[in-house]
């Protein structure tokens, strides 16, 4: 069944034209940095709906680019990245929104747009309540960013520009390559492994900056713990099952 940017029932079959990737170092240990973030509300609006403010159930990789560029002040952060999200509820809030007419018929000023027809409105919009995000960075870039978090550059948040980042710990970690291990809520590529529980979301990669393009990957998420399962792909965080992605291609790239 698919929603559009949600496919339940994963067959665990390699789709055909989908690309993976191994896990850097060759197929042997990882050096790593291990991140644990935690927001107490989140919102990452599906850009499979447009025109609804449905909420993802996980921040897509672009945001979490973003957020770490905000910590070391670059213009982006295009590193390898592994990570796992949950939330411990959700919820719905009223926001007014200020839409921009595309035409530039009715420009917003000080931040409000005229009170005419697709104006100033106020809509629903739902969110992630208590959301733990756990990264894992391969040095050296693990650690550069590490020490970016504890003093960035600009603010750390997800989603919203409210929606503020706590960073809870930071460690140095060896990934190491796995045959099986215990899948939890790490985000895996495309037949990373069969939890029938899994489902496949469709989540921003990267996003120019003109906001005009943007690229979608695939990835298998499960809702509650699948426990231990021969896993593909993957390397392992003790016996947490971690699937690192290369960084998305960017303009002019494949």
């Amino acid at each position: 069944m698919t929603t559009g940017a949600v496919t339940s029932g994963a067959t665990g079959t390699m789709p055909s034209g989908t690309t993976t990737t191994g896990p850097p170092g060759g197929g042997g240990p990882v050096e790593a940095t291990r991140i644990e973030l935690f927001a107490p509300v989140a919102s990452f609006r599906d850009p499979m709906f447009p025109g609804l403010t449905r909420c993802l159930p996980v921040p897509p990789s672009s945001a979490l680019r973003g957020m770490l560029a905000a910590a070391t002040g670059a213009a982006a952060e295009p590193v390898p990245l592994g990570y796992s999200a949950r939330a411990a509820g959700t919820g719905v809030d009223a926001e007014t929104y200020h839409p921009i007419a595309a035409d530039g018929a009715n420009p917003a000023v000080a931040g409000r747009v005229r009170a005419v027809k697709g104006g100033t409105t106020v809509k629903d919009r739902p969110f992630l309540a208590h959301l733990s995000v756990t990264l894992w960075i391969p040095e050296p870039d693990g650690t550069r960013i590490a020490a970016a978090l504890r003093r960035p550059v600009w603010g750390l948040r997800l989603g919203r520009s409210q929606d503020l980042v706590y960073v809870r710990s930071v460690s140095p970690v060896l990934l190491r390559p796995a045959d099986v291990a215990v899948v939890g809520h790490a985000l895996a590529p495309p037949g990373g492994h069969d939890a029938g529980a899994a489902v496949t979301v469709r989540l921003a990669e990267w996003i120019a900056a003109d906001r005009l393009t943007t690229r979608y990957g695939d990835y298998l998420w499960c809702a509650e713990p699948a426990g231990r399962l021969p896993v593909r792909h993957a390397l392992r965080d003790g016996d947490r099952a971690v699937w690192l992605r290369p960084a998305p291609a960017g303009p002019g790239q494949r």
